[in-house]
């Protein structure tokens, strides 16, 4: 298996999402559960099916591209106003960079560390280690690229984000995940109900990073990406509560600029997980 990753890292782009495509509308066309969760989702936000089909066959291209973008040469990724980062760097508090689960969220962090992490240090992000030792050694060397920093999700790796945050320094996270039971509140994501993440929240209103909103948005045939950044004032006085709903509006938005390449058929809604980290101490690091 291992081999086969790596040969994929050295496939063409196009013919990654080529087959990727193909993978992802036969994933939906055998799984009913993944058809109804697909559709649900997509109509809780106010879409029809036929205005975000394109996003089956996006979800097999990410999965296809996921070997060239952690361990082959990376693609052209276009950066739309820089400008946004540029001006958050300069206040010197660090970046909390946000996005959804669309597009090509990797690609995120890699254009971003590309572009920023030479001047103004690496780009911090959670991983949770893969079960598969195989794939855990790759992901653990394929995370770490120049200018990327990946560490764990527990609270050494959130003390981590945080002395990053204090440097100047930038960290990225997916706050649409649905985190571990107690990591998280209920808050409103697309007019309903959903665990959502309080970590983000937390670094902003612990050391008064920016934020920063980004979206990777795949071109066609192969011909890379682009990534759209834009800058979301969080007040400071705010309370927590706020602060997350204000996050999770502000990913709505996002997604609302390219539903077709947003993730569905992600368990949104779901019921979170158990787990050992104790949230109490979250915001404590």
């Amino acid at each position: 298996m291992p081999s086969l990753f790596r040969l994929f890292a050295a496939l063409p782009l196009w013919l990654l999402h080529g087959v990727g495509a193909a993978m992802g509308w036969l994933t939906w066309a055998l799984s009913p559960t993944y058809r109804r969760r697909f559709a649900a989702n997509a109509a809780q936000a106010g879409y029809d099916f036929a205005q975000v089909r394109a996003a089956v066959g996006h979800a097999g291209r990410m999965v296809f591209e996921m070997p060239r973008i952690w361990l082959g040469q990376l693609p052209q990724c276009r950066i739309v106003n820089g400008e946004s980062a540029e001006k958050a760097y300069a206040q010197g508090k660090g970046i909390v960079f946000l996005t959804p689960h669309l597009g090509c969220f990797e690609m995120s962090v890699q254009a971003a560390a590309r572009r920023w992490s030479a001047q103004h240090g690496d780009i911090t992000v959670l991983y949770r280690p893969a079960r598969q030792s195989w794939l855990a050694e790759i992901l653990e060397t394929a995370r770490n690229r120049p200018g990327v920093q990946a560490v764990p999700t527990n609270l050494s790796g959130v003390r981590q984000m945080i002395k990053a945050l204090r440097k100047g320094e930038a960290v990225g996270l997916l706050p649409d995940q649905v985190p571990p039971e107690g990591q998280g509140i209920w808050s409103p994501f697309f007019g309903r109900d959903a665990y959502t993440m309080t970590l983000a929240a937390r670094l902003v209103l612990q050391t008064g990073a920016a934020v920063v909103v980004a979206r990777c948005e795949r071109l066609s045939w192969g011909r890379g990406f682009a990534l759209y950044l834009e800058e979301l004032p969080v007040p400071a006085s705010q309370s927590l509560e706020a602060t997350v709903q204000q996050i999770n509006a502000a990913m709505e938005a996002t997604i609302r600029q390219c539903p077709q390449q947003y993730l569905w058929g992600y368990g949104r809604y779901k019921q979170p997980r158990t787990e050992n980290m104790n949230p109490s101490q979250e915001h404590k690091a």
